[in-house]
């Protein structure tokens, strides 16, 4: 029987990704059983233990016989269990158990229709529920008495001489409901690939015998195949491109032969052709030289111009528009998890004074002097930058408050402790600054608006002084 190369890819592909889609399945399926079933015994030994701390457990010891019952003690904890019971569905029975030498007996059960009497024993061996007058514990698998089958769980109280516990029932029909949920989703998922297994086996299939399909028609246009061969392609689609190709080598070959006959005359046409080359490619060289040059110029003139779009043409440090994308990326990497940042204002007290007194040209000096002072001082992770006139923005990148305020001291006493000097003139030089750190999340126009803040209030204190802004 006669079967097509499409019809072995198709079984081979979906068998594969049966395999593969079954083996998920059932590992995911296993794992959210387990999964429900850590939950639910988790979630049945931790409202144990959180109902033992809601319980009144005085008085438990005086409950002993069922002649006990109306106790008022017994009233209000039974009244106290079956509201819990109420309130979570999924609970069947809640109950107040006594261990007497290693013997569980019943104080109080909440089950309405058949309860356990006070006194009366239970006689099941249950390790779990056992440990549960010691510790919170939980059944490791459903268990069974004559109110049914349950997955319980337990935990301690105190109330008096003998040991006392809380313990919860959930009926086992409920939890096998919620594992029957989980079994019917993998069902439905299996489905589900196998569906999209045959479709996905047909398409890629189709695919790769539709390229082999092309490949035959195309060496049956270069070499078309004689009728009497017709008979020789009755394989599947591999034997019939084996039969194409070979037909189109023996043609080839023949091809090959007259290339053979024309490489002669080739070789003097190659000859001639080199020469040419030669001639063209020694012109090429020299243009190309030209050209190397020309872009070499126009890269240092576009480094030139971004530099000067950078830089502060009077004092050779950040402009304010460089400082500005300065600070936005900081920003950024902060918003991505970064340190935080910090950032001084500075502000040259008296310049206008300076410049009316001695001529712009000497103020333009100070700044210098001013700049080369600070930028002696600051740290290798800090960027000064201009920010108008005689103010000057300091960003402290991953700094905390009080290491900005100690630098911006050091930058304000440094000015303060030296002068410039103008012909024999000594022209003292202070600064008021203004320190803030920024909150991460606020706007930056918040942040800068408090620094120019804090440098307001360091010149209404009189200037060359500090004024930290903390946000917080």
């Amino acid at each position: 029987m006669r079967i097509t190369i499409q019809t072995k890819l198709f079984l081979s592909h979906f068998a594969a990704i049966i395999l593969v889609s079954g083996s998920a399945g059932t590992y995911f399926y296993t794992s959210a059983a387990e999964n429900l079933k850590t939950a639910l015994q988790s979630r049945l030994m931790n409202s144990a233990a959180l109902i033992s701390q809601c319980l009144d457990t005085e008085n438990l010891d005086q409950i002993r016989s069922e002649s006990d019952m109306n106790n008022p003690a017994f009233k209000k904890n039974l009244a106290a269990l079956r509201e819990f019971v109420k309130s979570n569905p999924d609970f069947a029975f809640i109950y107040i158990m006594r261990r007497k030498e290693n013997k569980a007996f019943f104080v109080i059960d909440s089950d309405l229709q058949d309860p356990a009497l006070p006194g009366e024993e239970y006689e099941h061996d249950v390790p779990a529920l056992m440990e549960g007058f010691l510790r919170p514990s939980v059944d490791e698998s459903i268990t069974e008495d004559k109110w049914g089958f349950f997955l319980s769980g337990y935990s301690p109280l105190e109330g008096g001489e003998d040991d006392y516990l809380v313990g919860i029932d959930m009926r086992a029909d409920e939890v096998q409901a919620k594992f029957e949920r989980i079994r019917l989703a993998g069902m439905l998922s299996f489905a589900l690939s196998v569906i999209l297994a045959m479709i996905f086996s047909r398409l890629l299939s189709m695919n790769f015998t539709k390229r082999i399909t092309d490949l035959t028609t195309r060496f049956a246009l270069i070499a078309p195949i004689e009728d009497d061969l017709g008979d020789v392609a009755q394989g599947d689609e591999l034997d019939q491109l084996s039969l194409s190709f070979d037909h189109m080598s023996k043609r080839l070959q023949i091809k090959r032969q007259q290339i053979d006959e024309n490489q002669v005359s080739l070789r003097s046409a190659h000859s001639e052709m080199e020469q040419r080359v030669e001639s063209r490619t020694s012109e090429l060289l020299q243009s190309n030289q030209k050209l190397m040059q020309e872009i070499a110029e126009r890269k240092n003139v576009e480094r030139m111009l971004e530099q000067t779009s950078r830089t502060d043409y009077l004092t050779g440090i950040l402009n304010r528009r460089a400082i500005s994308i300065r600070l936005d990326q900081v920003m950024a990497q902060t918003a991505r998890g970064s340190k935080s940042f910090c950032t001084i204002l500075l502000d040259i007290d008296h310049f206008k004074q300076v410049n009316d007194q001695y001529g712009h040209d000497v103020g333009d000096q100070v700044l210098k002097h001013c700049v080369e002072k600070l930028q002696s001082c600051i740290r290798e992770s800090d960027e000064l930058g201009r920010w108008g006139g005689e103010e000057f923005l300091v960003l402290t990148p991953e700094t905390e408050l009080a290491e900005a305020k100690k630098l911006a001291q050091r930058l304000c006493v440094e000015l303060a402790a030296t002068s410039f000097v103008h012909q024999q003139n000594e022209i003292s030089v202070t600064a008021s600054l203004g320190v803030t750190r920024y909150l991460n999340g606020e706007n930056l126009g918040a942040c800068l608006r408090r620094t120019d803040d804090a440098l307001y209030a360091a010149k209404a204190r009189g200037r060359n002084c500090v004024v930290v802004t903390d946000p917080e």
